[in-house]
């Protein structure tokens, strides 16, 4: 029987942590555009509020359903047994822990893109100086970054688990997968094409 660390869904989520070059960076340039006329605490709660309290709230109350991946997301009611037990340990205090520890990190990264929007300032001049705009941007920029951090967070704290204690599981109910679990995109009997076939959508 193969491990449930096999499941590729896992580790293509993990990899997504190789999108904060692309989306940190952005922050930062929309970060730099247009004077400040606002206190630097209000700015940066106003980028916190947008790219960090949204998906913190989610991964507390109703985390992302790990079986999803760009707009589109496994029917709940096709998943494996082992697929079931996967969704047990994303919803568990220990992942309520990562997620708050993603917050607090995702904070300190805030602010140390805050102090180095001097050295993309000559860039961040060649774009329209509207403060307002550039920093709904960079809160959305930041999001797209908090997103690919929380998530494999998620799943980190499944990969850590011992198989011993994954074949103890009781795999979760369809209802509460429905109830517990935010799933987002369009539900699919397959996500990954090149190993399992033909995506199958539905109608």
């Amino acid at each position: 029987m193969s491990s449930f660390r096999s499941e590729p869904i896992l580790w293509i989520h993990i990899a997504g942590l190789a999108t904060l070059p692309i989306f940190l960076p952005l922050c930062l340039l929309f970060l730099a555009v247009g004077d400040r006329s606002l206190p630097t605490w209000l700015e940066l709660l106003i980028v916190a509020a947008i790219g960090i309290l949204p998906l913190l709230w989610m991964q507390l109350r109703r985390p992302f359903y790990t079986f999803a991946l760009l707009g589109v997301a496994l029917k709940p009611e096709i998943l494996s047994e082992p697929q079931r037990k996967i969704l047990c340990l994303v919803n568990t205090k220990l992942n309520r822990l990562l997620a708050v520890a993603g917050a607090v990190l995702s904070v300190l990264i805030l602010l140390l893109l805050y102090q180095a929007t001097p050295l993309v300032a000559n860039i961040a001049r060649l774009l329209p100086q509207w403060r307002g705009l550039a920093l709904l941007l960079a809160g959305l920029f930041f999001l797209a970054s908090n997103l690919f951090l929380q998530i494999p967070l998620s799943v980190a704290g499944v990969l850590v688990t011992k198989e011993t204690e994954f074949a103890a599981l009781e795999p979760l109910s369809l209802e509460k997968i429905k109830q517990d679990f935010t799933i987002l995109g369009v539900r699919v009997n397959q996500i990954l094409p090149q190993l399992t076939g033909k995506v199958k959508t539905e109608e």
